[in-house]
């Protein structure tokens, strides 16, 4: 690693974007009895590897656990920066999560944080980001008895704030209301810093509508960031099927055309849209927002899209209210990004502005990043002062911590 920009790096990292892989209980240990037949849970011995089930069915976007047989960590960076070897999205050589100590032991994991240099790292899940949409089937009880099952697993495997250095993001759902708003008062009782919500529209509302304003004054009253993590948002039933495309693929099992316009970027793209363009940071003026592992390209063209849409706009255009500035302008106040490390880094800087990029390994994933300094490769050219930006202190600004 002879990169200038690594050699100006003396001091420790914060990264949000770190994961851990989820042992086969991590939504039935906390689990209410009632729903023993409507949780997410792991069977094994029907194959070779053990498959996530749902009511007795295998879920459908993660067939078996991400952890059953991951990459190693950064293992895909090739594919990815270099556009080398083959699309397929598991690595020839994959490691189980429980042969991986540092993805599921938090006291192990500090052993390598250490080993990377990371002061501290917001910690995602692997599994949960990808099994809220298919639980809303069985209606908003259902989904917040498995989310708040699974909370309490986390806080109690990983903590909220363990050590000042693991900083577990809570999973929160938007599917009603009043379990919301009392699932996100319990978790920030307890000490959680970050909390998740799913990309895309929760049931027939955008989440900037008004109707889910409670959440969003109580996070900003807290001070609580809300990210926004890639995962199955239920955009390829509610965008593809028209187009005759399966409504529920498995995640490596997805259309080439579903790809394109109902995973990845597309689902946070409609999203941050919603979130702006029906007034969100009109009535949350403190409100900070964070999408992570969304990629960055789309960037650009959604600030200019929406630039150049809401000179066409009158006040009346506005479902919940004119906005109260520039979409560009309230975007760099309240979004931040934490991209692919294979993004052009400096492009996306030069349009949001270094304070708003993160440092994101998604460290162990294969698609990430093996060392989470490497992510300062794509900063070359920026100044000591921008690079300490990205690779900790915007990180710390949004979690509250010492810069």
């Amino acid at each position: 690693m002879n990169h200038s920009a690594i050699a100006q790096i003396d001091y420790p990292l914060i990264d949000a974007d770190q994961h851990y892989y989820e042992p086969d209980d991590c939504f039935t240990r906390h689990l209410d009895p009632k729903f023993q037949d409507r949780t997410i849970t792991v069977v094994r011995g029907k194959s070779k590897f053990a498959q996530v089930h749902f009511k007795g069915e295998r879920l459908k976007f993660f067939s078996a656990p991400p952890g059953e047989h991951a990459g190693q960590p950064g293992s895909l960076k090739a594919f990815f920066q270099k556009r080398e070897g083959q699309g397929a999205l598991i690595s020839g050589e994959t490691i189980p999560a429980h042969e991986f100590p540092e993805s599921m032991d938090r006291d192990v994991r500090m052993g390598a944080l250490k080993e990377q240099n990371v002061q501290a790292a917001i910690m995602l899940p692997s599994l949960a980001v990808g099994v809220e949409n298919e639980l809303r089937d069985e209606g908003p009880e259902t989904v917040f008895a498995n989310i708040t099952s699974f909370n309490k697993w986390l806080q109690e495997d990983w903590g909220w704030n363990y050590q000042s250095a693991i900083y577990s993001s809570a999973m929160l759902s938007l599917a009603d209301i009043d379990m919301a708003v009392a699932e996100l008062e319990r978790v920030i009782k307890e000490g959680a810093r970050i909390v998740h919500l799913m990309p895309g529209p929760v049931m027939g509302r955008s989440p900037a509508d008004p109707h889910f304003d409670p959440f969003w004054a109580r996070c900003e009253e807290a001070g609580v960031p809300v990210a926004f993590h890639i995962g199955n948002g239920g955009l390829e039933e509610i965008y593809t099927v028209p187009w005759g495309e399966k409504a529920r693929p498995q995640h490596h099992r997805m259309s080439a055309f579903q790809r394109v316009v109902s995973f990845g970027e597309r689902p946070v793209v409609d999203t941050i849209t919603a979130l702006i363009m029906h007034n969100l940071f009109g009535r949350f003026r403190k409100l900070q927002v964070v999408s992570i592992e969304n990629g960055s390209a789309w960037v650009a063209p959604l600030l200019k899209k929406m630039e150049g849409t809401v000179r066409l706009c009158g006040p009346g255009d506005f479902t919940f209210g004119k906005i109260h500035d520039r979409p560009a302008q309230i975007f760099k106040e309240h979004i931040s990004v934490a991209p692919f490390p294979e993004d052009d880094l400096k492009e996306l800087i030069a349009n949001i502005g270094p304070e708003r990029v993160l440092c994101g390994s998604d460290w162990p994933h294969p698609e990430g990043i093996a060392n989470p300094i490497e992510f300062a490769e794509g900063l070359e050219g920026l100044n000591a002062a921008q690079i300490r930006q990205v690779m900790r202190g915007n990180t710390a600004k949004l979690m509250g911590l010492k810069d």
